[in-house]
């Protein structure tokens, strides 16, 4: 006969009112239940902090550029507008696609902050864990580098933090100078290493002037156009199969649709050009094609067979990056 295992006397817990702190996994629960924190109160944080966000950057201004900084531009900078303004001592914020070492942020000497995009995401919402480390940024001594933490389920979101109103435009570097002030000497090995590094792999972008969100990027092969697109994507591929069918999806001669990316929520279709079309070549048929969208857009017609069969051929190109 199995023998009966000795009962024990609950641990009666040590905290029973307010917030429960967030601490390492295997740490005893602060709530003083005897349990490690990822089996006590940390199974519920952790569910809310790894819940994905789908679109992240929904309601900030450039919500299409943010989703293009973090997935496809190299090297680029925004000035970002807080809504209560800057603190004392902090000149500027400057969103950054990277910084050196994949630093989350900079607090520069002159106590202006550098806030990295493209940094790994420690829960499964960007919005939240790039506001928390600009919090940390704003606070941290001048000349010193954020680092990566756990961030906190309850914690604010960018959209929070950020003027709404702020206007969001956009530089397009050709390489990661802008990591060093104009002031600096560039005494640093492990900064200028990294420099060394990014500017070998950064892949030629510009921004195109006459659309929203469109970028040019060279390639060895061949060119490319990627362009992310607001419209949900259900009415966006209906859109884009009509003009396929109709042979009007194209940016020229020798250029193609050949399919898109999913980033974040939103639709990234991608074009190839050949290589001696340049980024300023783009601007009148991308502005043509434009036009062509917005009314294929605004149809309602059913699909003819035609029209399904290229939905399905770019349903089946399309890659999920996030």
């Amino acid at each position: 006969m199995a023998k009966k295992r000795p009962q024990t006397k609950a641990v009666k817990a040590q905290v029973t009112n307010g917030e429960i702190p967030v601490v390492g996994a295997r740490e005893p629960c602060p709530c003083g239940s005897g349990r490690r924190y990822k089996a006590c109160h940390g199974r519920a944080a952790s569910h809310a902090v790894t819940e994905l966000v789908q679109r992240p950057f929904e309601g900030l201004p450039g919500e299409c550029d943010w989703v293009a900084l973090r997935e496809l531009v190299p090297a680029a900078t925004v000035p970002l507008t807080l809504k209560d303004g800057l603190p004392e001592g902090v000149p500027s914020v400057t969103l950054a696609t990277v910084l050196p070492m994949a630093w989350p942020a900079l607090r520069r000497d002159d106590g202006s902050v550098l806030l990295a995009l493209q940094n790994d995401s420690s829960s499964g919402d960007l919005a939240r864990d790039l506001a928390d480390t600009l919090l940390r940024a704003l606070e941290t001594e001048p000349g010193t580098p954020v680092t990566g933490r756990r961030v906190p389920a309850d914690g604010p979101r960018l959209q929070d933090l950020l003027d709404p109103n702020s206007d969001f435009t956009p530089v397009v570097h050709t390489g990661f100078e802008f990591w060093v002030p104009e002031s600096s000497d560039n005494s640093n090995p492990e900064v200028s290493a990294s420099l060394e590094r990014a500017n070998a792999a950064a892949i030629p972008t510009v921004k195109l002037t006459g659309v929203d969100s469109s970028y040019w990027c060279e390639t060895p092969e061949k060119n490319h156009l990627r362009w992310v697109m607001p419209h949900p994507e259900e009415k966006l591929l209906d859109a884009l199969a009509r003009l396929h069918a109709a042979g009007t999806s194209s940016l020229g001669d020798n250029t193609r649709l050949v399919g898109s990316f999913r980033a974040h929520g939103l639709m990234v279709p991608v074009w190839d050009l050949p290589t001696s079309m340049s980024a300023e070549e783009c601007e009148k048929p991308a502005a043509e094609f434009a036009e062509r969208l917005a009314a294929a857009l605004a149809t309602d017609a059913p699909l003819t067979p035609e029209e399904r069969r290229a939905r399905g051929g770019l349903t089946n190109r399309q890659v999920t990056l996030s």
